[in-house]
């Protein structure tokens, strides 16, 4: 199973859904970085679930506590691990329909993969791994910031085929994200959107969604030519995200209803730097950052877990009608957000820890 993310900055995660608890360790974060848990408990505080009646009612505080790697509140260069306990498991949800692999789920991929898997919720396909990605994701975006002045801000743009409006990437902040609920900073879309989400609750069922990112002030010439392009790395960290389906940068899939006289990004000069007029290309040309703003877009499905009951079948092939306890998200976008924050400071992370290492060799 592949649990570690990263070449020079790599993170491992661990744990289960309904285990004792959730973690992650991090290697290769550069010594003397100020840290302490005050520096990671907020983005665990914007993942954590009964945040809201938008969520799933799941009451975990997800306090985390660092066990190595810090002394005196700096980073020493050695691995940083990070523990995070569970409070509120309640493994009988899950004994009646053990043997029903749900819909959607990953209970029938990972029992015929491993030939076990854990016995309640989803174990290391749930969205409570995440807890651990959110974590280590916060340690490099303090590494970020305090050597690049790099920040990451991501938000709800859509909830079914409630769109909000075009923002200024520029000016987007995190305390403009979280006036709302849902975590989407137009407040008429917003209001639709917790009415839409509430409303498929109330009815037992559940809705997908688009999260949209920005990261700014980033150097120019980061990620690598061919195989570990930006863009493709991106992917590669978002889609591991559990519930997500899709993916696109820059211009992304409108891209393909345009001419090359339309989409070509010009370049100017800006400052002291060259730049281009548009950002078509999301930040990223030839798979290596240009010094615009990297803006991105994910996908999430509706949860897997819905209260309607379902017509489907038990791993011997019988028709059974699935009847789903537990609790669960009605939508997971606007607890996803600090996931895709943290996905993309982890990417952004290794890419410049290995630039850093080119730049010192030549």
């Amino acid at each position: 199973m592949s649990s570690s993310f990263g070449t020079l900055f790599r993170v491992t995660t661990f744990g289960e859904s309904h285990g004792l608890g959730i973690g992650a360790v991090v290697d290769g974060c550069p010594p003397k970085i100020t840290l302490d848990e005050t520096d990671i408990q907020p983005q665990l505080d914007r993942r954590r679930p009964a945040q809201s009646k938008l969520t799933t009612p799941r009451n975990e505080a997800d306090r985390v506590s660092i066990f190595s790697g810090v002394e005196n509140g700096k980073t020493l260069g050695t691995p940083i691990s990070l523990i995070i306990k569970n409070k509120d498991q309640r493994v009988e949800d899950y004994r009646q329909i053990f043997s029903v692999p749900r819909p959607s789920h990953a209970d029938y991929t990972y029992q015929i993969k491993y030939g076990i898997r854990a016995r309640s919720g989803g174990g290391r396909s749930s969205a409570r791994e995440t807890a651990g990605r959110v974590a280590a994701g916060a340690i490099a975006e303090k590494f970020l910031y305090e050597d690049y002045g790099i920040e990451i801000v991501a938000w709800v743009s859509a909830v079914y085929s409630i769109v909000a409006p075009a923002l200024d990437i520029t000016q987007i902040t995190r305390r403009d994200v979280d006036k709302s609920m849902v975590r989407c900073p137009d407040p008429l879309a917003a209001e639709k959107m917790e009415d839409f989400i509430l409303e498929a609750r109330n009815a037992g069922d559940s809705v997908g969604g688009i999260i949209t990112c920005v990261c700014r002030n980033l150097p120019a010439g980061l990620g690598e030519p061919v195989f570990d392009k930006a863009e493709a790395i991106l992917a590669q960290a978002m889609l591991s995200i559990p519930a997500t389906k899709g993916f696109e940068i820059g211009s992304g899939f409108a891209g393909s209803r345009m001419r090359g006289s339309e989409h070509n990004d010009v370049f100017l000069k800006k400052g002291d730097r060259l730049g281009t007029k548009t950002n078509y290309s999301g930040g990223v040309q030839g798979g290596i950052t240009n010094g615009e703003p990297i803006i991105f877009r994910v996908a999430f499905k509706p949860p897997a877990t819905i209260s309607l009951p379902q017509k489907t079948a038990d791993f011997d092939g019988n028709d059974v009608v699935l009847e789903a306890g537990g609790r669960h998200d009605p939508c997971v976008v606007p607890r996803a957000v600090p996931i895709v924050e943290s996905m993309a400071a982890l990417v952004i992370a290794d890419f410049a820890l290995r630039q850093k290492m080119r730049e010192e060799v030549l």
